[in-house]
């Protein structure tokens, strides 16, 4: 998948010719159960692959709760997301980018609790938008499945951006709740198709994960559990400064946009802002306040001293990488 160009014209032709007809078809005609080609089960690998018209892709996904405690951000999501794509070239932020979206449900409860598109360079991304299911369902505990989705991202992506340049990807989870503390071989098998011989705690989750993905969760206004500080703290336990408040829904685009523009080092905070003044974008300040933590220049710090030798053997206590940087994983988890 990849292959294309996105268009504008494409995408304001086809909410024309829906004359009033819902973005989100399926759903509202009476659908209950995850779109055939949004269905995770037994897929293999979504796959963000190089070609001829795109040659140096950069997958980024962006996945959605669509549980009751969203609200109406789900539908507002699918309005704005579709010009996602020309606000990261527009921007010069991603030379290639490949889009997917998907959408996450409870999986203790729903009928379609994960909803995974294909990357994308062209308008067939907003086709998968409108194919997803808003159940509205949820589990009603201040938690939803976010687990299984990320699950599905670290063990059933394949993405040549990092494969092939060692770059990662980038995931945006847009929700207001929690995920379970680990992820459940019973789920796993029913929604996925993998067979697992034991749950996998979030925190090693977590560690796998962005081992490929720079992972970042985005929590709306306008959804019941916006500013609630047992989520906000939870989240900034597992992905620390990666956790953004979004106080208009309305900038979600220019602040996906511009947190790519930051990770790829296209620009800085203030340039980003400017670019969104030069265009007429009235969101510089919901992004401005959004992004203020990760767009902080950072101050030069120094390395740690090494670790002193275990029983006088060269490096018995360093836990490394292969290139050079110290692992670490949070309280003692370790990959599976």
């Amino acid at each position: 998948m990849g292959s294309g160009y996105w268009s504008s014209d494409v995408y304001e032709t086809a909410a024309r010719l829906r004359n009033g007809a819902s973005a989100f078809g399926y759903s509202d005609s009476g659908a209950r159960t995850v779109h055939p080609s949004l269905d995770p089960f037994d897929v293999g690998k979504r796959e963000s692959r190089d070609s001829a018209e795109h040659p140096r892709s950069l997958a980024i996904a962006v996945l959605f709760d669509v549980t009751g405690s969203m609200g109406a951000v789900p539908r507002t999501l699918q309005k704005k997301l579709p010009k996602l794509l020309g606000l990261l070239k527009d921007g010069g932020y991603a030379t290639d980018p490949q889009l997917m979206f998907g959408a996450i449900g409870d999986a203790t409860c729903d009928r379609a609790p994960l909803q995974i598109g294909q990357f994308e360079s062209d308008n067939r991304m907003d086709k998968d938008l409108e194919r997803i299911l808003l159940e509205g369902g949820g589990g009603g505990q201040k938690t939803e499945s976010y687990e299984l989705a990320m699950y599905f991202m670290a063990r059933h992506t394949a993405i040549d951006c990092f494969e092939k340049r060692g770059k990662r990807g980038y995931l945006f989870i847009i929700g207001d709740e929690m995920p379970y503390q680990a992820v459940k071989p019973r789920e796993v098998s029913g929604w996925i198709g993998d067979e697992l011989p034991q749950p996998v705690p979030i925190r090693n989750l977590i560690a796998q994960l962005t081992r490929r993905w720079d992972t970042y969760y985005l929590l709306p206004e306008g959804a019941s559990y916006a500013g609630d500080g047992q989520v906000l703290g939870t989240w900034r336990s597992l992905l620390g400064q990666n956790v953004i408040e979004l106080a208009d829904l309305d900038a979600v685009c220019e602040t996906i946009a511009l947190t790519v523009g930051l990770g790829e080092e296209a620009i800085d905070l203030a340039a980003g802002l400017g670019d969104l003044r030069d265009v007429g974008s009235t969101a510089g300040p919901a992004v401005e306040r959004a992004l203020a933590a990760i767009g902080a220049p950072r101050a030069p710090h120094a390395l740690p001293a090494p670790r002193p030798a275990r029983d006088g053997g060269p490096g018995g206590g360093s836990r490394t990488r292969s290139d050079g940087r110290d692992l670490d994983f949070p309280n003692g988890s370790v990959l599976l």
